[in-house]
């Protein structure tokens, strides 16, 4: 009788879902290790903008920055220079009055971007969002 009843053999099973789990975990783990090259570390240089077209500004004011960090502050026909203290205290008293006004910001081809930085991020505390950079 042990002849004519042969034992199946049972066809080997992958279970894929495990698998599927265990391959996402990894793929989720490998981006969250990732490490993205900043911007600071790689050399950049940054275009000249030839296509820039020219607007008319209404209720603007513009900051000009030296490449030596000299800003000077102008609304309207008035026009002084200032250190970006000051330069924190004039806008801070324009953000007071409106936040409807248009920052105009222009600098020197050579002016270190902290400079540029410092004047944009001074007009965003102070609540002037409207912020343009001038170029040639």
């Amino acid at each position: 009788m042990s002849g004519l009843y042969q034992k199946r053999r049972k066809r080997p099973e992958m279970n894929l879902v495990p698998l599927i789990d265990v391959l996402v975990m990894l793929i989720f783990f490998a981006f969250v290790t990732m490490q993205f090259r900043s911007v600071a570390t790689m050399n950049l240089t940054l275009p000249k903008v030839e296509t820039a077209g020219k607007s008319e500004l209404k209720d603007s004011v513009s900051i000009s920055i030296t490449k030596e960090g000299a800003y000077t502050f102008q609304s309207g026909a008035r026009s002084a220079t200032v250190s970006a203290a000051e330069l924190e205290r004039l806008i801070n008293e324009l953000g007071g009055i409106t936040k409807d006004v248009t920052v105009l910001i222009r600098s020197d081809e050579n002016t270190p971007l902290r400079f540029i930085t410092e004047a944009m991020d001074i007009c965003r505390k102070n609540g002037l969002n409207k912020i343009r950079l001038q170029s040639r």
